[in-house]
């Protein structure tokens, strides 16, 4: 499984974690959804949460809604997914 390093912004602070994905170079919304997934889970409003059927336009959207930006992605490999 893939490891991925993310670099991104929360409430406008820097941040970064390690995540394992199914995929060697996820798309930007699955990094977002992760990320939304990681900050937000265990919020009583579930409603923040996109569905993971949603389009990558709408979770990429709530991600910066949820204060969640500038996520770039590095693979421990050294290869950078797209962003």
């Amino acid at each position: 499984m893939p490891r991925i390093t993310l670099n991104y912004r929360f409430r406008d602070e820097p941040r970064r974690h390690t995540l394992d994905f199914d995929e060697a170079r996820p798309a930007p919304h699955r990094l977002a959804y992760r990320l939304i997934l990681l900050h937000y889970a265990d919020a009583e409003n579930s409603l923040l949460i996109p569905s993971a059927d949603d389009s990558p336009e709408a979770i990429l959207e709530q991600a910066e809604v949820l204060e969640i930006t500038d996520i770039r992605g590095q693979a421990e490999s050294g290869e950078t997914p797209p962003a």
